[in-house]
């Protein structure tokens, strides 16, 4: 059994890069021989370590009864710590070329067996985000799978409510301290995630959500997958910066189209133009990723009606004076969910615009 202590010793060293500790370990297989064995082992001569660093890494040897308070804290907190070597630690994120030396962990950690997705945005989203970013998420969680985000405000925090509202398993990937709650606002929502499955980070205790832990964070995220799911994302965002490590560790990506004047879609629709696959309907999603419980081809055809129908309903809704969502609700008898795929298609075919936040206008007869 590996103790604690001396992992979280190794672990959160300074100065010795995250390749490094992982040589060592693989090489000497326990962090406490290392700590005990530092002086006499020859590192400098085996070209792992220069002298400096190797001087570094005795002077450190006094900071263990730090990491002996650290290791009772997170056992009274109810959590854990788990270095990369350790049985229990994702096989998933194992293989990524720059895994964590190891990773905080309150609740539990995703299943290997069952099906993993990320679901990431923008905080600042729109109707539409919200509304398929909660849709997406309960629809793929009543089906079992399993669903990763960052805790974020916005979609992350939208995809961890869907889950939790199908009662499924969501785990929250942070970028500060696991005993650290960013937003603040999204206190209770923690405590949820942390029942309902898990919240991870690779970093310590008290670690302020500091801007540039972010984007290192979410190699944890798409690493934890087996899917990405983009719902809204700017050209220039900490979304885009995911999807680059999903490529990196060679997850399949969907993305979610939106209007090609709205800059919330624009990293989406880059994406999707770029190879990454588009997600036209929920229930085109499900059967994308096998886990549709009906009949796909009867589904399909009748998706392929409904659209067709609804499409008509909500255009001839529309008139050239603004209408907003509310009266789209009660004139076309759609729900919200419905109402905004149709409106955003019709938006797509140039059909119609909206001139302000929900109001709608036609520019073609």
């Amino acid at each position: 059994m590996h103790q604690c202590e001396y992992e979280l010793w190794l672990g959160n060293l300074k100065g010795l890069s995250l390749e490094k500790k992982i040589r060592l370990k693989e090489i000497f297989k326990s962090a406490k021989f290392i700590y005990n064995n530092i002086e006499e082992t020859p590192l400098v001569s085996c070209e792992i370590l220069s002298a400096k660093e190797k001087q570094k890494l005795i002077q450190s040897k006094k900071e263990l009864e730090n990491y002996k308070k650290e290791a009772q804290r997170l056992k009274r907190i109810e959590a854990f710590y788990l270095p990369f070597d350790h049985p229990a630690y994702p096989k998933r994120l194992r293989e990524i070329k720059d895994k964590p030396y190891g990773l905080y962990v309150k609740g539990g950690l995703p299943k290997e067996e069952v099906l993993s997705v990320a679901i990431i945005g923008a905080r600042s989203c729109s109707t539409y985000g919200e509304i398929m970013a909660l849709e997406i998420s309960r629809a793929l969680a009543k089906r079992g799978v399993q669903i990763i985000s960052g805790l974020a405000a916005g979609i992350d925090g939208l995809a961890h409510q869907g889950t939790i509202a199908a009662k499924g398993e969501t785990y929250g990937v942070l970028g500060c301290g696991l005993n650290v709650c960013y937003p603040y606002e999204h206190q209770n929502l923690y405590e949820q995630v942390a029942s309902s499955g898990g919240i991870i980070s690779e970093y310590p205790l008290d670690t302020p959500p500091k801007a540039y832990n972010f984007p290192r964070r979410n190699r944890i995220i798409s690493g934890l997958s087996d899917v990405l799911i983009i719902i809204e994302a700017k050209i220039k965002s900490g979304t885009l910066i995911t999807t680059d490590y999903a490529l990196e560790q060679g997850r399949d990506i969907y993305a979610l189209p939106g209007p090609v004047t709205s800059k919330l879609s624009a990293g989406c629709n880059r994406l999707i133009s770029q190879g990454a696959g588009i997600i036209t309907s929920v229930e085109e999603l499900l059967f994308n990723l096998q886990v549709s419980s009906e009949n796909p081809d009867e589904n399909n055809v009748s998706a392929k009606k409904t659209l067709e129908t609804d499409n008509n309903i909500v255009y001839s809704c529309l008139d050239f004076y603004p209408k907003n969502l509310e009266s789209l609700i009660v004139e076309t008898n759609l729900s919200p969910s419905r109402l905004m795929e149709e409106l955003v298609m019709l938006e797509i075919e140039g059909l119609i615009k909206e001139i302000s936040k929900n109001n709608y206008v036609k520019v073609k007869t």
